[in-house]
């Protein structure tokens, strides 16, 4: 009997395996769906599904691949417990190994998952770096594809921006130029993502922002701030700021790369990230020289944030309100400049209607620069009211008990420090009485009181005019008052103790203050001003009152026992009342006794 032969269905062997393709390629597409859904997120880490998507990464077809690569980093993305677990999963050398080997799509994916794991902490960052993606992400820099690129760029953003260690690393792995290579390329966004990742790398150091520096970044993305694109002027002035914040060579070297008046237009920005970004390099120049500062000034630049500031809100303020304050801090010049240009009252309206603590203490900060450095600048301050407004605002500026010890140190405390020294500063150099007198209170903390009546007491002993003024307006009264609730002397003095009653005056700076306002004014006025000084009075009238009692008594006790006062009764009744015995003059002007009938 002759064999029979069994031909085999090719066609129906292929569609099983096609089958079994069409699943794959249908699951991780799946899979990479739902992951973009944070809702999903948890119900797929529930089921496993990091084991099921490593093997399919090393599929011998590539929409599988790239499919699994695109789930994975969206798994990574969502957040570090998943991205420790792709590092876990020794998933990482799979995507290194396979972006210098796949096609474009498989490496803008493998680039997202990298980028997706390093950017939540410098611990996984560091895990790519050992992993050896950074010369395989550097290669990537030099492919045709700008998706490629940009995929890669981000990713060494998100590398760099962790900590200096992390940003050295891309440099030596060669990043800096064909970064700066890819700002001059015709994509938008991939003009921005190379302009962040220099500026995460500038951002850490005086060496790193060198380092872009060299690369003659300047001259390249300094024309870019009058790019029409928001997005991209954005991540300009935010890496020129992170490069001019080091060093006043690397401040200088940016201006002379001929950001202005761009800079200043772009505080006028219809984009407020723009106008953030723009504030905040205006205020990292600002900080290092007296010469950069008169620079933004003979530019026009303090209109532009005074404008700003007026404008913002929040923590959008903040750099507008520190360049105010570095830019008075150098000179009267440069101050008079900010309160020319209306400088002071954004800054009193933000210290007041402002609800973080770190930006009213840099409202605070700022008006003290401005106020410090004469008269006519303190008047300035004062004219906007800025002295009541800062001393309330330093008085409620309370520590909760809730609050992390060490976040309390940075904010209320703070807060309380700033207000402080700016009140002393201002203070210190204001010379009108009006000014000061609604300060001259109890209420009034001691730290504080104690340079109000300092400048009262420098303005009364040089100012005879002032001293009636300041009576006139109870001012005298109020500092007898303070005296007086600290233990002073029933009259002003300042003593080491009155009447058993400790007084903290003594040998204090606000004790020598009031004994000099005292010395100003006679013993009669000041006595007269002291509290208690009406029941002194009305003492002295009951005891006068009975003195006359005791007077006329003794009169009449006298007439009644001899009916005639002879000349030495009349002597003692005169010595009773007070008066001189009774004389007569003789027509020459001399005195005679006049002789008893």
């Amino acid at each position: 009997m002759a064999a029979v032969t069994i031909v085999p269905n090719t066609k129906a062997l292929l569609s099983v395996f096609e089958k079994y393709q069409k699943e794959r390629l249908s699951f991780v597409q799946t899979v990479a769906d739902l992951a973009s859904r944070e809702s999903n997120i948890e119900a797929l880490q529930t089921a496993g599904v990091m084991s099921l998507l490593r093997p399919l990464l090393l599929d011998n077809i590539p929409a599988i691949q790239q499919a699994a690569a695109l789930a994975l980093g969206r798994l990574a993305n969502y957040n570090q417990e998943l991205a420790e677990a792709v590092v876990d999963s020794d998933i990482l050398p799979q995507l290194v190994f396979s972006l210098s080997e796949q096609n474009r799509f498989y490496k803008k994916a493998a680039a997202f998952v990298l980028r997706a794991v390093a950017k939540h902490s410098p611990e996984l960052a560091q895990s790519v770096v050992d992993s050896g993606a950074l010369h395989a992400l550097v290669s990537c820099l030099e492919e045709f594809d700008p998706g490629v690129k940009e995929s890669s760029a981000w990713a060494l953003g998100y590398i760099a921006r962790h900590n200096g260690d992390l940003a050295q690393a891309v440099v030596d792995a060669g990043a800096i130029s064909l970064l700066v290579l890819c700002v001059q390329e015709p994509e938008l966004s991939l003009r921005r993502i190379a302009a962040s990742a220099l500026s995460d790398i500038s951002k850490h150091s005086p060496e790193l922002a060198q380092s872009v520096v060299d690369a003659n970044t300047i001259s390249f993305i300094a024309p870019l701030l009058s790019n029409p694109d928001a997005k991209l002027r954005r991540q300009v002035c935010s890496a020129l700021a992170q490069i001019s914040k080091h060093t006043v060579d690397l401040a200088e070297t940016v201006v002379d790369g001929e950001i202005f008046p761009d800079a200043l237009n772009c505080l006028k920005d219809i984009d407020g990230y723009v106008k953030k970004n723009a504030a905040t390099l205006i205020c990292e120049i600002a900080k290092h020289t007296p010469e950069l500062a008169q620079l933004i000034v003979n530019s026009g630049g303090v209109a532009g944030v005074v404008d700003y500031v007026n404008e913002s809100s929040g923590n959008a303020r903040l750099p507008g309100i520190m360049t105010l304050g570095y830019i008075s801090a150098f000179s009267e010049t440069l101050a008079l400049a900010v309160i020319v240009s209306k400088g002071v009252p954004p800054l009193v309206h933000a210290l007041v209607t402002e609800t973080e603590d770190h930006i009213k203490a840099a409202c605070a900060w700022s008006l003290g620069q401005i106020g410090r450095h004469s008269p006519d600048h303190a008047k300035a301050l004062v004219d906007c009211g800025a002295l009541p407004k800062l001393l309330k605002v330093m008085i409620n500026a309370t520590t909760s008990p809730e609050e992390d010890p060490n976040e309390a140190s940075s904010s209320g405390a703070d807060l309380k420090i700033k207000t402080k020294r700016a009140l002393k500063c201002i203070l210190e150099k204001t010379l009108h009485m009006e000014a000061l007198e609604p300060l001259l209170q109890q209420s009034t903390p001691l730290n504080i009181l104690k340079y109000v009546i300092g400048q009262f007491a420098k303005i009364l002993q040089h100012d005879v005019a002032a001293r009636r003024a300041f009576v006139t307006s109870c001012g005298l009264q109020r500092v007898q008052e303070i005296a007086t609730s600290y233990g002073a002397g029933p009259n002003g003095q300042i003593i080491s103790g009155a009447a058993g009653v400790s007084n903290t005056l003594f040998g204090t700076k606000l004790g020598e203050y009031i004994r000099i306002i005292n010395e100003c004014y006679p013993e009669e006025i000041v006595r007269y001003y002291s509290p208690g000084y009406s029941a002194t009075l009305l003492e002295k009238i009951d005891e006068y009152g009975k003195m006359q009692e005791y007077t006329d008594g003794s009169t009449s006790n006298l007439r009644t026992g001899s009916g005639k006062l002879n000349s030495g009764q009349k002597g003692q009744r005169a010595s009773l009342t007070g008066l001189p015995p009774l004389e007569k003059q003789d027509s020459q002007g001399a005195q005679q006794t006049m002789i008893p009938a």
